[in-house]
């Protein structure tokens, strides 16, 4: 308990400023800093405000949010209240770098339309309020992901532009406060049974904790001016953050996958740096353990590019917040952390890339910090090896400071992780960056993808992971089904981890021990090699190896396939083509998230036994053709 033990305190209200004295970043009417941003980033912003002028705020209708219990899906209703938010925040920051108030009526609109809606959040957590109903109850304002997002925007919005709010209208910033507070700040103090905040014990925390917490924070300290009230807020967001960081294990590792790092520790980040503020420093655990690991687990998951090794609800390819990354670098004194967010800014800068729309929590310092970050140069972040024993990932690459070459990585844990996939045993690599063995990621979200039926999709499966499905039946989700006898190894040869994934299958299907070794092999002609030993209550025929490839694998001759990226990246595949035969299964993608991270095909390979067996082996060798 980070907080509890270094700041629960009598005196904690001494440590924070008065919302007066609480200057995170320059008003509208502060301008220095504003107009001393560079042009080509005023510029984008200015432009990207003038896009919207004029816009139309289009309409959230009772209809598109009841597509969610009709249909199961969220996107008609999500896409516009998403857009909405968009809007309005490239709008307020067009406005405050122009500062000759041509954005400032699309502002009011934006601001009333988004106080005028009956509910922040969105239909695929309205769960979480007593009546079950299609339609959201305005007599229970819950706190979820978008509310909390939504609050924080206003919040940001009356800040920075509250002076020339006030000249069109009093009611304007009257309105923000009086929604923000019946919405956000009276239930954030009242209810201590939002699961996320992490009192009930019942259901375990994830990204929703310091989501939640990160904004809620936002609100309370820029809104705010019950000093009481304010303090009240600060400790429970302390003590809710407690429960999030108490359930991490001591490697900072995100189960959740790289993608929901970016809402999970870095929106952790994103509160600790509020708490560092309104205390002027004094509310400080950047030297704590834990929060350097929670940093250091993006680069740790780094493969090159955009990809990431993306275990659990995580595409492939994840666009960081490179400032933040930068920052939280600086923070915990981790060059190679501060490298990887640099590098992204100067990726998009090479390609021109859009900046998308983030919380302002994250858009202000990534104005005020661009051309740090522009400039910056620290070590390069691609880790030889990493191991994160508490979620039990592996990855090795070929060489410290390089992506080229081959580069593994693999997990054991168990099926009950946040955003779990049942995958235990699972394995990715890739060459020269480029991806060849994958974990296929996550689909759209739909109503399917939670609860009861998230099993029921294909992505959830490990039928479609790199694991052996025995007796036709796959891996089972739950805590009990895990990897056991766990064993990770290191040394100037060789990176190995193995497990007995037995567990991870239903007693039934007669699986006495499956000792899984995966190892990456260093030389002269550096291999990656996956050796299965098993041992059945029974003999059968029925075992079958899957290997899941983006590029469509070639048989070379028996044992062997080739397989080839657009780019011209190789490798082999040799399994004992005596004892199994190999087929390939093309894999058609119809989801629109899965198509962005793989275009329109995966392919599955099917290595399955050619006589019954009751203990055996299997070996696959994998190696780079130069």
């Amino acid at each position: 308990m980070i907080f509890a033990q270094r700041y629960m305190m009598p005196n904690l209200g001494e440590l924070l400023l008065s919302r007066e004295n609480y200057k995170p970043y320059p008003t509208i009417a502060e301008r220095r800093l504003w107009d001393d941003l560079p042009q080509n980033l005023r510029a984008y912003w200015i432009n990207k405000g003038a896009g919207k002028l004029g816009h139309e705020w289009n309409t959230l209708t009772a209809t598109a949010y009841m597509d969610y219990s009709r249909t199961g899906n969220r996107e008609r209703y999500d896409t516009v209240s998403w857009e909405r938010r968009a809007a309005l925040a490239s709008l307020v920051i067009a406005e405050c770098i122009e500062n000759q108030g041509r954005f400032l009526d699309d502002i009011v609109n934006g601001i009333w339309c988004i106080c005028e809606e009956t509910f922040w959040g969105i239909p695929g957590h309205g769960y979480m309020m007593k009546r079950k109903d299609p339609l959201p109850d305005v007599s229970e304002p819950i706190i979820e992901l978008f509310a909390s997002e939504t609050a924080s925007l206003l919040a940001w919005t009356h800040f920075l532009l509250q002076s020339e709010l006030d000249g069109i209208s009093g009611l304007v910033c009257e309105r923000i406060r009086l929604e923000v507070r019946k919405r956000i700040l009276d239930p954030y103090l009242i209810r201590d049974d939002f699961w996320w905040m992490g009192f009930n014990q019942e259901r375990m925390v994830n990204n929703w904790n310091p989501w939640c917490n990160a904004n809620c924070l936002s609100a309370f300290l820029l809104l705010e001016d019950d000093r009481e009230r304010r303090e009240e807020a600060v400790i429970k967001a302390m003590r809710s953050l407690d429960q999030y960081m108490g359930r991490l294990h001591s490697d900072g590792g995100c189960e959740e996958g790289p993608k929901y790092w970016i809402y999970a520790g870095g929106m952790l980040f994103d509160g600790l740096e509020q708490l560092y503020g309104i205390s002027a420093g004094q509310i400080n655990v950047y030297e704590e353990p834990l929060i350097k690991q929670i940093g250091r687990y993006l680069y740790k998951a780094f493969i090159d590019g955009s990809f990431y090794v993306n275990f659990a609800d995580s595409a492939p390819a994840v666009e960081i917040p490179a400032e933040l990354v930068y920052r939280y670098g600086r923070r915990i004194g981790d060059e190679r952390l501060s490298e990887l967010g640099a590098r992204v800014l100067k990726k998009k800068q090479e390609e021109a890339t859009d900046i998308e729309f983030s919380s302002m929590s994250r858009l202000l310092p990534a104005l005020f910090h661009y051309a740090e970050v522009e400039q910056y140069t620290g070590e390069a972040p691609y880790l030889r090896d990493a191991w994160l024993d508490g979620i039990q990932m592996m990855a090795a690459r070929e060489r410290q400071g390089s992506s080229k070459g081959l580069y593994l990585a693999a997990k054991g844990g168990h099926n009950d992780e946040s955003h779990n996939h049942n995958d235990i045993g699972q394995f990715i690599v890739y060459c020269n960056g480029s991806p060849m063995i994958v974990d296929p990621g996550v689909l759209t979200y739909t109503s399917k993808s939670f609860f009861s039926e998230r099993y029921t999709l294909w992505a959830m499966q490990s039928g479609f992971h790199n694991v052996p499905v025995v007796n036709g039946i796959q891996q089972m989700h739950g805590r009990q089904y895990q990897a056991n006898d766990v064993d990770y190894r290191l040394d100037d040869q060789a990176a190995s981890l193995s497990m007995n994934i037995a567990g991870a299958y239903p007693d039934f299907v007669g699986i006495k021990s499956w000792k899984r070794t995966i190892s990456f092999n260093r030389g002269s002609d550096p291999s990656i090699e996956i050796k299965d030993e098993f041992l059945l209550q029974q003999r059968t025929v029925d075992v079958m190896l899957i290997l899941m490839t983006t590029s469509l694998p070639q048989a070379e001759e028996i044992g062997s396939y080739i397989l080839q990226d657009e780019n011209r990246n190789r490798v082999s595949i040799r399994y004992n083509g005596e004892q199994y035969a190999g087929s390939v299964e093309t894999i058609p993608l119809e989801d629109d998230m899965m198509r962005k991270g793989w275009g329109n095909q995966l392919y599955r390979i099917k290595l399955k036994l050619k006589s019954p067996m009751d203990q055996g082996e299997c070996v696959v060798r994998i190696n780079r053709i130069r």
